[in-house]
């Protein structure tokens, strides 16, 4: 989809990336072809202008060059392009930001592998192994997750980014994570009723009371978190595709998920849900 995109190049809004669509002006390739495009003089001069460099920057495996130009809600377009080197990443914390707050884990997966990092343990191996990826999927990440993470170890952090907030959103799709993955069919299972600050109470049962089965069970909702973001992002693809010539042509398989290599323990969520007066 990216190479069929337009709407990066400074003067070319939707409007006119949909006219160049109707015209048979399809991707890049069509444009470099077109001697007249079908645009005001200024547009098309823009157009044949950007075309170049952006197949330059495509062939450089540079995603930060199309983020910066298109606007939060249409990131989804470089997803297939920039496949071979996405992270869905989300972070668990201790709160939302203050002085005192701090990562407790984070989760990576890359569509194969599952990395977890974890507070006292491996955590600042996160910083090294990150730079591998130049594409990042994330939930709120860009109001959230991102900034806590370049505070918190001091990295910038520079991959292209894809915050399914704004594409889900721009889709009808609100409430937070678990929201979204009500609306379109996702099942946690045993893991339905936890939230944020339930991931926190895990975490403190872990510290303060040794139970390496409350870190199992953070573990297992967070590696949960950026498996259903895959999830997420294939679905949020395809629907956006829906509105563009491109529906049948470009559609994305929905990927499984893989097998999870942590359990939550029921025990300790009963005993936590009981202490909150939760009913159980």
């Amino acid at each position: 989809m990216l190479q069929n995109t337009f709407c990066h190049i400074p003067g070319i809004g939707p409007w006119a990336e949909r006219h160049l669509w109707r015209s048979g002006i399809l991707s890049w390739h069509d444009a470099r072809g077109c001697a007249a495009l079908p645009l005001a003089p200024k547009q098309a001069d823009a157009v044949a202008r950007h075309i170049g460099e952006s197949i330059s920057h495509l062939d450089e495996d540079d995603p930060v060059y199309f983020t910066s130009r298109l606007p939060a809600g249409e990131h989804w377009r470089l997803f297939p392009e920039f496949r071979h080197s996405v992270a869905y990443l989300d972070i668990e914390t201790t709160g939302l930001g203050g002085p005192d707050d701090y990562i407790t884990t984070i989760t990576v997966y890359d569509g194969e592998r599952l990395r977890h990092y974890v507070q006292g343990d491996n955590l600042f191996d996160f910083r090294y192994d990150v730079e591998e990826y130049r594409l990042l999927v994330t939930y709120n990440g860009k109001c959230f997750d991102l900034p806590f993470i370049r505070n918190y170890f001091g990295i910038p952090m520079r991959q292209a980014h894809i915050d399914l907030r704004y594409v889900l959103a721009s889709l009808g799709h609100r409430g937070g994570l678990k929201g979204c993955e009500r609306q379109l069919g996702l099942d946690r299972g045993e893991l339905a009723d936890l939230d944020g600050y339930f991931a926190v109470l895990l975490w403190f049962d872990y510290i303060n009371n040794g139970n390496e089965r409350a870190l199992e069970t953070l573990l297992a909702y967070n590696a949960l978190d950026v498996v259903n973001l895959a999830t997420l992002m294939a679905i949020a693809y395809n629907r956006k595709l829906a509105d563009t010539p491109f529906a049948g042509s470009h559609r994305l398989p929905v990927p499984p998920p893989p097998k999870l290599p942590f359990r939550p323990d029921l025990d300790t969520i009963q005993r936590i849900k009981q202490q909150l007066g939760w009913q159980v």
